[in-house]
């Protein structure tokens, strides 16, 4: 399981550092190039709840090795992606398929955590999943520089593909686990197109929007379509008994807390993108050397994973996610003076880097294990798929945040005005756009992190709210 979870956040997040590399190989624009690398977490947020649903009635062990398939399909098509017009097709529909993939591996393998695992040996469990999350997430950039710059992109995906193969053999023989007398699973294709067709009408518009003109008709009519089909999704979940989104799960305080923090924190990996195509365009650095930068990030969220899960044992779960919170803010504030020269920004950068991985280590399993534990047994699947879709719609749109503004200040002309006159940019000064754009884009994630810890303080409890001895009263407390 831990594999599968890897096949997205290790080799699949890789494009958040190797993108621009992709894209000259390809030879496509950039900004179709930041379609495909966020449109991986886009249908993996989507169809997480799905999946997840799915997994209680027809098994969570089909379902996770439904991901497996899906993942080596995708990995194939993007590995063997060609250059010139189809290049966009194939590579576009692989990381689909990898976001299907995350879609049907993560929840499915979270229900199978909450169903085999009880009290500290799921917290243990969540901590070794994390790893394979978080941490892969923290190897990511690092990863994919190393094999871009040495052995090739493509190889990357190759290597997922026979990851996927090892993890799928690996699962077989692993007993069945399934809600129990809970009649035919029955798709909710109403909601499921509604919340589609507005998500992915939300990411066109924030990841096309500098190219097509915020005020153009073809803008305004995404917008228009994003509300509508919104609120029809919202009409057309609201009291049915097969809803893919149960929206009853979220009167748990600490639940709903857990799921909007989740979403919060994931969307600050846009700083990623952000630092690693400042240092690269704006610095002129490598791939190699970009990814080097985060090497503490990939280290400290490994190392301190069971830190936040003894912290977690002995505080609950609302203090260890506000502090953890809190170092990623710093990480944020730290990687915000675009104005220093590169050899002062890399150092700032690289210790940046390494209390994200700190912070995030200290949120994951506290995080995790306040959601699972509020989770009805008979929705363990779905309960986490909308946990996870917090997790990768918030990557997906973060990442399509920050690059859109990255992209659309980056592409001025000419530097900011105000920022000349209130923040002094030394060295080079042909890059001061990208420099400006950088600085925008860390604040807008600065925003977000903050977002995140009002939502720990209103919703989650002091203590350790936990309601495992009744698991069935989560969706009514």
């Amino acid at each position: 399981m831990i594999l599968g979870v890897l096949a997205f956040w290790l080799f699949a997040q890789t494009t958040l550092n190797i993108a621009s590399t992709m894209a000259t190989d390809l030879g496509m624009e950039m900004s179709v190039m930041n379609i495909a690398v966020s449109i991986t977490a886009l249908f993996s947020g989507i169809h997480s709840v799905v999946s997840g649903g799915a997994a209680d009635r027809i098994g969570r062990v089909k379902t996770v090795q439904a991901g497996f398939v899906f993942g080596i399909i995708g990995a194939l098509l993007v590995g063997f992606a060609p250059s010139g017009p189809l290049g966009p097709v194939s590579l576009i529909l692989g990381r689909i398929a990898q976001g299907l993939s995350a879609a049907c591996i993560m929840p499915a393998s979270l229900a199978l955590v909450k169903a085999y695992w009880e009290g500290a040996g799921r917290q243990r469990a969540i901590s070794l999943w994390s790893m394979g999350s978080w941490g892969g997430s923290g190897f990511a950039a690092l990863f994919g520089g190393l094999v871009a710059d040495n052995v090739g992109w493509r190889w990357i995906f190759f290597a997922c593909a026979a990851v996927s193969v090892i993890g799928m053999l690996m699962v077989r023989g692993t007993p069945e686990s399934r809600v129990s007398g809970g009649g035919a699973y029955k798709l909710d294709l109403k909601g499921i197109v509604t919340f589609m067709v507005a998500m992915v009408a939300l990411q066109v518009l924030l990841t096309q929007g500098s190219a097509i003109g915020w005020l153009s008709p073809a803008a305004l009519a995404l917008v228009l379509i994003t509300v509508a089909f919104g609120y029809l999704f919202f009409r057309a979940e609201s009291d049915n008994p097969d809803a893919f989104v149960d929206f009853k799960l979220f009167r748990n305080r600490t639940y709903s807390g857990a799921t909007l923090s989740n979403l919060l924190l994931n969307a600050v990996a846009g700083i990623i993108i952000v630092a690693m195509t400042l240092v690269q365009v704006g610095g002129d650095m490598s791939a190699q050397e970009a990814g080097l930068l985060t090497i503490g990030y990939a280290i400290a969220i490994v190392a301190f994973i069971r830190v936040g899960e003894k912290l977690l044992q002995r505080f609950g779960p609302r203090k260890p996610m506000i502090w953890g919170s809190l170092i990623v803010a710093a990480t944020i504030v730290l990687l915000m003076p675009t104005n220093l020269l590169l050899d002062t920004y890399t150092i700032l950068a690289f210790i940046a880097f390494t209390l994200f991985g700190v912070g995030l280590a200290f949120y994951a399993t506290p995080s995790t294990d306040a959601a699972l534990a509020n989770l009805p047994d008979d929705q363990a699947g779905s309960g986490s798929g909308i946990y996870k879709m917090a997790s990768s719609l918030g990557a997906s749109f973060g990442v399509a945040i920050s690059a859109a503004i990255f992209t659309a200040l980056s592409a001025e002309t000419g530097p900011v005005n105000w920022i000349e006159g209130v923040i002094p940019f030394v060295g080079r000064q042909d890059n001061l756009a990208v420099r400006e754009a950088a600085l925008f884009a860390f604040g807008a994630n600065l925003l977000m992190v903050i977002a995140a810890i009002i939502s720990i303080m209103v919703f989650v409890p002091k203590g350790n709210p936990r309601d495992d001895a009744d698991p069935g009263s989560a969706a009514s407390s």
